[in-house]
């Protein structure tokens, strides 16, 4: 019987599987010649909140953004990290 696993290290570990991942993507879109195959591995879309939002109290200014960029190494990094919590 598996051992229960905790919400907290579910999200951690996709997360490290998604930075990871787009690292990667990007040390290889530097390394690979300009064409369709950089495109492919390095451009992806950006999903979060942008522009930042701002909330201005006059005596205190929040600001609060987040932005993911997903790659395809980035997915890759993230089912890789998944097989591997899985045989954790």
């Amino acid at each position: 019987m598996a051992a229960p696993r905790g919400l907290g290290l579910v999200v951690l570990v996709v997360v490290a599987g998604l930075v990871v991942g787009s690292l990667l993507g990007d040390l290889l879109g530097h390394l690979l010649p300009s064409g369709w195959l950089q495109d492919v591995l390095t451009k992806g879309p950006t999903i979060g909140l942008t522009p930042p939002s701002t909330l201005d109290l006059r005596l205190v200014s929040l600001t609060l953004g987040f932005a993911f960029k997903v790659n395809l190494v980035g997915v890759l990094g993230i089912v890789i990290s998944a097989l591997t919590l899985r045989r954790l």
